[in-house]
C-alpha cells in the first residue's frame, strides 16, 4: 500500500474509532469521506448522527447524498437546515434545486446567499440565472466566481468582454477597420487574461480563444501550444486552427493529420482544407469526399469548393448545381460565381439577382460584376454606382472604372484620387491614365541651356513607368519618347522596341524613326512595315517615301494608296500628292 493510501486508511479508522464513540465530528468527517467514496448505505447513519448533533457540514451533506439516492425534496429539506444554519454549499445546492423546479426566485434568494458568504460555485449559479434572465448584475457574480478560480465563469466572463467589444465596435459603419483606442485595448487585455485563467486551469475552448488572441497577434509559438493544449482535450475547432498553423509553418503532414482528426469530430472548416489539399495533389475524386463531409457538417463551403472543383473540371452543370445549393444558403461568393456561370451561359437576366444579392451580402466582386453588367446595357448611373461601392472597398478595377467616369466628367481631381487608388493597387491602365492626368498640367519644356543638369524624373514619368514595366503598350511609348526628349536614344529604342514587339503600331513607328535615323533605313523599313499592316498611316508614308528615294516607283505608289486609306487627313493629302508625283514619273 503506498503511503498515502496508508495515510488515508489511518485517518479514516481513527475517524471511525471516534464517530462510534459519539463523536458528532468525526460522524461528520466520516460520513464525507465515504460519500465521496460512494458509499452511500455506511455513510447515511453517520451523516445523520451528526446531522442530529447540529453539524451543519453534515446536513448539507446527508442533503446530498439523498438527492443521490433520488429523494430530491427530502433532500432539499436538509439544504435548507444547513443553509439557514449559515452554510454557503447547502445554500447552493437549494438554490440549484429550486432552479431545476422552475422556482426562479427562491433560486435566486438561496444562490445569493451561498454567493454573498464567497461561495464560488454560489456566485457562478446566481451569475448563470441572471445571465439567463438578461440581467446586467450577472457579470458581477461572474468575476466574483472567477476571482476564486472557477474556470468556467473565467472563461464566461471574458466572452462577455469580447462580446461587448464586438458589439460597440459594430456600430461604426466604414470599410476600414479602426485602431482600437485605450478603453478598447484594456477591454481586450482583460478577455485574454479571464481566457488565460480559465486555459491555465484546463478550460479547452478557453484554450482555443487564447490560441486565436495570440495568433492574431503574430505570436504564433505560443498560440500553436494552446491550440494543442486544447485540440488534446478534445476540441475539433481547435485541431483545425492548429493544422493552418503547422500548413503556413510549411508542415503540410502534421497539419493534414490534425485535420484529419477535427474533420472526424465534425469539424466542417477541417474538412474543407483536407478537401482543398486533395484537390491541390491531384486527387479529386478524394476532395470531394471531403467537400461532402464538410457539407455534412454544415458547412456551406463545402458546397461552394465542390463547385469549384467542378468547374475546374468542366463540369458545368454540377458546377451550377453546387454554387446554386451554397448560394441559396447564403454564401455571397458563390451566389457571384453562379452569376458569372449564368451569364457566360448568356442568361443575364437570370445573372443579375444572384450579383445583386451577392453584392448587398458584402461581396466586393459581385459589385463590380454589376457595374460591368449595367455598363454593358448603357446604364452608365447604375453602372457608377456599383462601380463606386466595389472600389470603395478596396477593388482596383473598379477604382480604375470609378476614375475613367470622372475623368470623363470632367471632375479631374476626384478622378486622380480613384486612378491613385487603382495605380496603387497594380493596374497598369490606372498607372497609365493617372500619368496622363498629371502630364497634362505640366508646363511645356523650355529649350535646353547649355550646362543645365539633367531635370529629374517627374511623378508622371514615375507612372509612365509603372505602367511600362507591367507591359503597357502605350506606356511604354510614351515612356520611349520622354527618353527620346532627354537625349537618351538607347532607352527610347528600348522602350519603342518592347511596345512594338509587344503589337504597339506607334512603337514600331517610333523605333523605325529611330532606326532611320542612325542610318540603319533598312531595319526601319521592317518596322513601318509592321506598323503599316497594322493600320499606321505615317508609316505607310514613309514606306511610300523611302521606296520613291530607292526608285522603287510602283512600290512608292503602292504604299501611297495605303497611307490615304488610312490617314489622317493630312498624311492622306500628303500621299495623295505623292502618288500623283510617281504616276507622273512612271507614264512619262
Amino acid at each position: 500500500m503506498r503511503s498515502d493510501d496508508a495515510a488515508d486508511a489511518e485517518t479514516e479508522a481513527r475517524h471511525r474509532r471516534a464517530a462510534d464513540s459519539g463523536d458528532a465530528a468525526s460522524m461528520s468527517v466520516l460520513g464525507s469521506m465515504l460519500l465521496r467514496r460512494g458509499d452511500l448505505d455506511s455513510a447515511e447513519p453517520y451523516l445523520r448522527g451528526a446531522t442530529a448533533e447540529g453539524d451543519r457540514a453534515a446536513a448539507n451533506n446527508l442533503g446530498v447524498l439523498l438527492h443521490q439516492r433520488g429523494y430530491p425534496d427530502e433532500a432539499a429539506g436538509w439544504w435548507r437546515i444547513a443553509a439557514v444554519a449559515g452554510s454557503a454549499a447547502a445554500a447552493h445546492a437549494l438554490g440549484r434545486h429550486y432552479r431545476e423546479r422552475g422556482d426562479e426566485p427562491a433560486a435566486e434568494y438561496w444562490l445569493r446567499q451561498s454567493a454573498e458568504q464567497g461561495h464560488a460555485l454560489g456566485a457562478y449559479a446566481l451569475a448563470d440565472l441572471l445571465e439567463h434572465r438578461s440581467d446586467v448584475g450577472a457579470e458581477r457574480w461572474l468575476r466574483a466566481a472567477a476571482e476564486q478560480g472557477h474556470r468556467e465563469a473565467a472563461y464566461r466572463l471574458a466572452r462577455l468582454i469580447d462580446q461587448r467589444a464586438e458589439r460597440d465596435g459594430g456600430e461604426a459603419d466604414i470599410a476600414v477597420e479602426p485602431e482600437p483606442d485605450a478603453e478598447a485595448r484594456a477591454r481586450a487585455a482583460e478577455a485574454e487574461q479571464w481566457y488565460r485563467q480559465a486555459a491555465a486551469r484546463g478550460h479547452r475552448r478557453a484554450a482555443l480563444h487564447l490560441g486565436a488572441i495570440l495568433e492574431k497577434r503574430g505570436e504564433l509559438r505560443e498560440a500553436g501550444r494552446w491550440y494543442l493544449t486544447s485540440a488534446k482535450d478534445g476540441e475539433a475547432k481547435a485541431a483545425c486552427a492548429l493544422g493552418f498553423l503547422l500548413k503556413d509553418a510549411g508542415d503540410e503532414e502534421s497539419a493534414a493529420v490534425w485535420w484529419l482528426r477535427a474533420a472526424q469530430d465534425g469539424d466542417g472548416n477541417a474538412a474543407n482544407a483536407l478537401g482543398a489539399l486533395h484537390a491541390a495533389r491531384g486527387e479529386p475524386q478524394t476532395a470531394e469526399r471531403w467537400y461532402r463531409a464538410a457539407m455534412d457538417a454544415g458547412d456551406d463551403n463545402g458546397a461552394y469548393n465542390l463547385a469549384l472543383l467542378c468547374a475546374a473540371q468542366e463540369r458545368t452543370a454540377q458546377a451550377e448545381q453546387w454554387y446554386r445549393r451554397a448560394a441559396y444558403a447564403g454564401h455571397r461568393e458563390a451566389a457571384n460565381a453562379l452569376a458569372v456561370l449564368l451569364l457566360q451561359a448568356g442568361d443575364a437576366t437570370g445573372a443579375e439577382p444572384w450579383f445583386s444579392k451577392a453584392a448587398e451580402a458584402g461581396s466586393v466582386d459581385a459589385a463590380f460584376n454589376l457595374g460591368i453588367l449595367f455598363a454593358s446595357r448603357d446604364d452608365d448611373v447604375e453602372a457608377l454606382k456599383w462601380y463606386e461601392r466595389a472600389a470603395a472597398a478596396g477593388h482596383t478595377e473598379a477604382a480604375l472604372q470609378v476614375g475613367m467616369a470622372l475623368l470623363r466628367d470632367g471632375e479631374e481631381a476626384a478622378a486622380e484620387r480613384h486612378l491613385r487608388c487603382a495605380a496603387g493597387g497594380g493596374s497598369a491602365e490606372a498607372a497609365f491614365r493617372l500619368a496622363t492626368v498629371l502630364d497634362a498640367r505640366q508646363p511645356p519644356p523650355g529649350a535646353p541651356v547649355l550646362g543645365e543638369p539633367v531635370a529629374e524624373k517627374t511623378e508622371c514619368e514615375e507612372w509612365y513607368e509603372r505602367a511600362a514595366g507591367q507591359g503597357h503598350r502605350r506606356a511604354q511609348v510614351r515612356v520611349g519618347m520622354l527618353a527620346a526628349a532627354r537625349g537618351d536614344q538607347e532607352g527610347a529604342a528600348r522602350w519603342y522596341r518592347e511596345a512594338a514587339e509587344a503589337g504597339s503600331r506607334n512603337g514600331a513607328f517610333n523605333l523605325g524613326l529611330l532606326l532611320a535615323r542612325e542610318g540603319k533605313e533598312r531595319e526601319a523599313a521592317l518596322w513601318w512595315t509592321r506598323a503599316a499592316n497594322a493600320g499606321h498611316g505615317r508609316a505607310a508614308l514613309r514606306l511610300a517615301l523611302l521606296a520613291a528615294r530607292c526608285g522603287e516607283l510602283a512600290e512608292g505608289q503602292r504604299w501611297c494608296a495605303r497611307a490615304v486609306e488610312l490617314g489622317p487627313a493630312e498624311v492622306a493629302e500628303r500621299a495623295a500628292r505623292l502618288r500623283e508625283a510617281l504616276h507622273q514619273e512612271l507614264t512619262a
